[in-house]
């Protein structure tokens, strides 16, 4: 048998390839940001506040007074409403965010009895039912969770083990 040489034999044509770099230096991004205190542009604002006009303090400032105003204002519509029709339009939205909340609450607690925590659902199910008596899902849920944690408190006096005994086949004794 002949020995093939990898150089004689079975050589592979070699090209070069040339690999170009750009070089090409990028601008530097402006500041995106214009608000003041930011503690990682404070630098950067420090060398640019000569120069750009748009970090006025003064100009800061106005607009700081003027979204001051602008949150005072809702806060006394809510408090003083002037008529009756107002009274009950603020009334509908809070019930519907006690709603919305108590849903929330219904919610979590059924994410935790998920994961084996019956504790933590029946105080989430006890806030959706101090924000909303009449739901009888959060009920339900409390219920179910009440059962899953008295059925545990069985198993742990009996001294079994729920992993142990869980998949055992046999009559009952």
């Amino acid at each position: 048998m002949n020995k093939l040489s990898p150089a004689t034999d079975l050589s592979v044509p070699v090209r070069e390839m040339k690999i170009a770099w750009k070089n090409n230096k990028k601008r530097p991004l402006g500041i995106i940001s214009k608000y003041p205190n930011l503690p990682f542009e404070q630098q950067h604002d420090q060398h640019n506040n000569q120069e750009d006009p748009a970090n006025d303090p003064n100009k800061n400032q106005n607009h700081t007074e003027l979204n001051q105003e602008e949150h005072h204002e809702p806060l006394d519509a809510q408090s003083e409403p002037s008529d009756s029709s107002d009274a009950a339009k603020l009334f509908h939205s809070f019930q519907a965010e006690g709603t919305k909340l108590a849903e929330a609450w219904v919610t979590l607690g059924r994410a935790q009895l998920n994961f084996g925590e019956p504790d933590s659902a029946i105080e989430s199910f006890d806030s959706a039912l101090a924000i909303k008596p009449d739901s009888e899902e959060a009920r339900d849920d409390r219920h179910t969770a009440m059962q899953l944690v008295k059925r545990r408190k069985q198993l742990h006096s009996s001294g079994l083990s729920p992993t142990r005994n869980r998949y055992a086949v046999g009559e009952k004794t």
